[in-house]
């Protein structure tokens, strides 16, 4: 069988399973305690980032992660920053 057929037959393996959850080590030794070399399984491993991150869609703004704080009803309880909270933050920005 020809390298890169295997390498492909290798990339398609670490897809179909880190759909099912698996992380790309436990795959990684369960192929090299099979008998597969690890310069081989690497080159699989890097080829699938690659093809993965070429399908990854493109974020163009960053997200903009807002913390609140709630009480036992349900409520947002509002913290009043103390003066020297309020003096550092002002020479930060």
């Amino acid at each position: 069988m020809r390298q890169s057929t295997l390498i492909q037959n290798l990339v398609n393996y670490f897809k179909r399973n880190l759909a099912k959850g698996y992380t790309f080590e436990s795959l990684k030794w369960a192929l090299v305690k099979q008998g597969y070399s690890r310069a081989l399984v690497e080159k699989a491993i890097t080829q699938t980032h690659q093809e993965l991150a070429e399908k990854a869609p493109v974020l163009k703004d960053k997200p903009k992660i807002k913390y609140q704080v709630i009480d036992e009803y349900d409520k947002p309880i509002t913290i009043n920053k103390s003066f020297f909270r309020k003096f550092f933050d002002f020479f930060r920005k």
